[in-house]
């Protein structure tokens, strides 16, 4: 796991940056510790609270709906499809090592294949729900990319191991898993898509990952 993390560090020392910043290796901090405050630039898996899956994509495209790039929930804990880069909206001030308050907007890019976190109107494959897949890239973001940052309880920024839900903004539906796996190209994944209703499948917790420390505001 210390290798892994090592791996993701130098990742990010050569390509991670915030449209007006960069990346210092020196300042990652991977850590198992409870309650790390989650910034712009963090680098990390989001577990499903009820089935423990992480959120996960790779470079194979669904075969129905939108045919764009697929999301799944994967079972096995040290994959390096499962991490995901938290991003602002664009056009927002927001800076790398700046903490996130409930309510926001933000986006998640797949590290691997570097686009983005995406819903839309198509039906999901196996429950009809909304697809969720992975869009665009470095250069290509819309709107269908922008999820709400929703937290349980009353924390009011992000934190590790603190329960969520990531609202989808532009059909309103909720980031979703469940027990219903795929059989052929990914067997043994479960479906992820969005539900508009809140059910407790829409509950996911940020757990392992490359935590930046917090930019202090001068």
């Amino acid at each position: 796991m210390a290798l892994a993390f090592f791996a993701i560090s130098i990742f990010l020392f050569l390509n991670l940056d915030l449209e007006q910043g960069s990346f210092s290796s020196a300042s990652a901090a991977s850590s198992s510790s409870e309650g790390l405050e989650i910034t712009y630039g963090t680098v990390l898996k989001l577990m499903h609270e009820r089935t423990k899956f992480r959120l996960h994509s790779h470079d194979v495209p669904y075969g129905s709906g939108s045919g764009q790039q697929s999301v799944t929930g994967f079972p096995i804990v040290d994959d390096s499809n499962s991490y995901w880069v938290v991003r602002p909206q664009p056009g927002t001030d927001a800076k790398q090592g700046e903490t996130i308050k409930t309510g926001t907007i933000i986006r998640l890019q797949h590290m691997r294949t570097r686009k983005w976190l995406h819903s839309h109107l198509h039906l999901s494959p196996i429950s009809g729900n909304l697809e969720v897949s992975c869009f665009g890239g470095e250069t290509e973001s819309d709107t269908g990319d922008y999820w709400r940052l929703l937290i349980e309880g009353s924390g009011k920024t992000w934190k590790q191991d603190q329960r969520i839900r990531l609202q989808h903004v532009d059909t309103g539906g909720y980031l979703h898993s469940h027990d219903k796996k795929y059989q052929r190209i990914a067997g043994g994944q479960q479906e992820v898509c969005g539900v508009r209703e809140k059910r407790a499948d829409n509950v996911w917790l940020a757990a392992e990952g490359v935590y930046l420390p917090i930019t202090q505001s001068k």
